[in-house]
């Protein structure tokens, strides 16, 4: 299995940094203008759908939205009547959980939580009611490893890719989910790199 990617800028913190800068602005200039949905909005609802087949929001789950950007994937959970308080939007740009912040406070649900953080290599908040990091329901990616998929790998040759697999391992409960969206791995690509071995995840 190779991570032969070739590097790009949209694997860059500055890229992002750009992106969202320049989205923040345009939402405070004009609140109709809510940035870009990554994959469109029949992505989101499409995650949406299944999460509320295999997640309910009856069973009042943790869920973590990694790369959360403008907050859209988060905002339609809420709408779609997941308890806000219990979602947390994550993203390594300062500027996009200021975006998803207002676009929340916009939308009508200012209890939805964004934080900035690295999920590859920072702690995340913990949400009230939990005892540890390992407490989330239902982990949501829609293109943030694809993002990675392009950055530079480090000093050894390693991409920052081998790290995903292992933080998705540390954060699940026994049992729980995760729900990725992709356009630059296939489903069998997907499936051998979250493999059982390496995060106890079984594919549905």
């Amino acid at each position: 299995m190779s991570d032969d990617f070739e590097p790009s800028r949209l694997g860059t913190k500055e890229h992002w940094d750009d992106v969202y800068k320049t989205e923040l602005d345009n939402f405070e200039a004009d609140s109709n203008d809510e940035g870009e949905v990554w994959f469109g909005v029949d992505s989101v609802e499409k995650m949406v759908d299944w999460t509320k087949i295999n997640v309910p929001g009856s069973t009042n789950p943790y869920i973590l939205d990694i790369g959360a950007g403008n907050g859209i994937l988060s905002i339609a959970l809420a709408d779609a009547g997941y308890n806000a308080s219990r979602i947390l939007g994550v993203d390594y740009s300062a500027d996009s959980v200021r975006l998803a912040k207002a676009v929340a406070q916009h939308r009508g649900v200012p209890n939805l939580m964004f934080e900035r953080g690295d999920f590859l290599k920072e702690d995340l908040p913990l949400l009230d009611g939990m005892n540890d990091g390992r407490a989330w329901d239902l982990l949501l990616d829609k293109g943030t490893y694809d993002a990675i998929a392009l950055a530079e790998k480090d000093s050894e040759g390693v991409s920052p890719l081998t790290l995903y697999p292992g933080r998705v391992k540390r954060l699940l409960k026994p049992g729980a989910y995760f729900l990725i969206t992709s356009c630059n791995f296939t489903e069998d690509e997907l499936k051998e790199r979250f493999a059982p071995e390496n995060t106890d995840l079984q594919y549905q």
